[in-house]
C-alpha cells in the first residue's frame, strides 16, 4: 500500500485545514487507517483514525471536537478534518495504514508527511 499526503499548510490559529491522503496498491487489505503528527525532538503521536470494517474511530484527546477523521471508501482516500487550530497543532502530519492477509500478515506504510503550521 502506498501513501500520498496532501492539503498541509501555513493557517492562523483559529482557521481550519483538510488534509488528503489517497491510498494505492493492495487497498482492499487495509484494516486501519490514520494520521499521527511529530515535531523535531519529538516522538510521533496517533491523532486520530478509523477501523474500515466498520468506520469506528478513535481520536487523541488534544484534538476531540476540533479533528475529524473520515473515510471516502470509493476512492480509497482518508480525510482529516481539522477546525479550531491551534500554534501546538503545528506538525509534520503523516497518514498511516495498516492492511495485510493471513498470508501476508499485517505491515505498516506511512505517507512522506506533510507540514502544517499554525500561527498565533
Amino acid at each position: 500500500v502506498q501513501l500520498v499526503e496532501s492539503g498541509g499548510g501555513v493557517v492562523q490559529a483559529g482557521e481550519s485545514l483538510r488534509l488528503s491522503c489517497a491510498a494505492s496498491g493492495s487497498t482492499s487489505s487495509i484494516k486501519r487507517m490514520g494520521w499521527y503528527r511529530q515535531t523535531p525532538g519529538s516522538q510521533r503521536e496517533v491523532v486520530a483514525s478509523i477501523m474500515l470494517h466498520n468506520g469506528a474511530e478513535n481520536d487523541a484527546e488534544s484534538v476531540k471536537d476540533r479533528f475529524t477523521i473520515d473515510m471516502d471508501y470509493a476512492r480509497d482516500i482518508v480525510f482529516l478534518q481539522m477546525n479550531s487550530l491551534r500554534s501546538e497543532d503545528t506538525a509534520v502530519y503523516f497518514c498511516s495504514a495498516l492492511w495485510g492477509t493471513v498470508e501476508t500478515g499485517l505491515k505498516d506504510s506511512w505517507g512522506q508527511g506533510t507540514q502544517v503550521t499554525v500561527s498565533s
